[in-house]
């Protein structure tokens, strides 16, 4: 059954937004896309994510029907204020607090704040995310806590009902795969490989079986793993 239901999916272009936007689109009847810039080294992402978006709709129709409205927010203050391997050239590490170097503070607390506003006006009351605590960073803005809290926090503060889903939070990368074969078959898979970018250091270069990018930041790590894992169970 078709969820009557407006969604606004915070989608970067990478494999996880990618296969929340099919989740969303095999859903509810309206989808819109959102993106930011806030100054990420990573910004190919942005360039990836209008391929990724025209070819879900050449490839799916009974998505394309559905796909609405794409929006790309200017964040780029964030960058500004943000001292992480993230939005500057520096070496991926490990910080005295245990985190890595590539949480931005307060990214997804932004985003999804952003989110609520546009998704208010545009007359949406789902939000969907990728966030996941289970193949993650160890980033703290990414746990299931912060998701709930934010979801109660913004349905009060606009006064209005505002459901966040995260449909990869407690499923690994190899289901994560898995997941958008079962939504969008082996083209879907293959789309999401070729198409869609992941890799910290905005690197596309050669394509990988899994995609993609450097072969060595954490992102494409997780991703090389959990493509692995999911080809070996196949």
């Amino acid at each position: 059954m078709t969820d009557n239901r407006k969604a606004l999916v915070l989608f970067s272009g990478g494999q996880d937004s990618t296969t929340c936007l099919a989740w969303a689109l095999d859903r509810y009847a309206e989808v819109e896309t959102l993106a930011f810039d806030y100054g990420q080294r990573h910004r190919i992402e942005l360039d990836c994510r209008n391929n990724v978006r025209a070819e879900i709709a050449r490839q799916f129709p009974a998505w394309a029907a559905k796909l609405g409205t794409d929006h790309l927010l200017d964040l780029s203050l964030l960058g500004q204020i943000s001292d992480t391997a993230l939005t500057s050239e520096r070496a991926i590490e490990l910080q005295a607090n245990g985190l890595p170097n590539t949480f931005v503070p307060g990214r997804n607390l932004l985003f999804l704040t952003f989110a609520a506003t546009l998704a208010y006006r545009r007359g949406a009351s789902v939000l969907v995310g990728g966030m996941c605590e289970t193949d993650f960073s160890g980033y703290p803005d990414c746990r299931d806590n912060t998701m709930k809290a934010l979801q109660v926090a913004l349905s009060l503060g606009l006064d209005a009902p505002m459901t966040l889903e995260t449909p990869l939070m407690f499923i690994d990368k190899a289901a994560t795969w898995r997941l958008a074969e079962g939504l969008g078959g082996a083209a879907l898979v293959k789309l999401i490989v070729e198409e869609t970018h992941t890799c910290y250091l905005g690197e596309r270069g050669a394509l990988h079986p899994w995609g993609h990018g450097c072969g060595h930041c954490p992102a494409c790590a997780l991703r090389a793993r959990g493509f692995e894992q999911y080809r070996v169970a196949a």
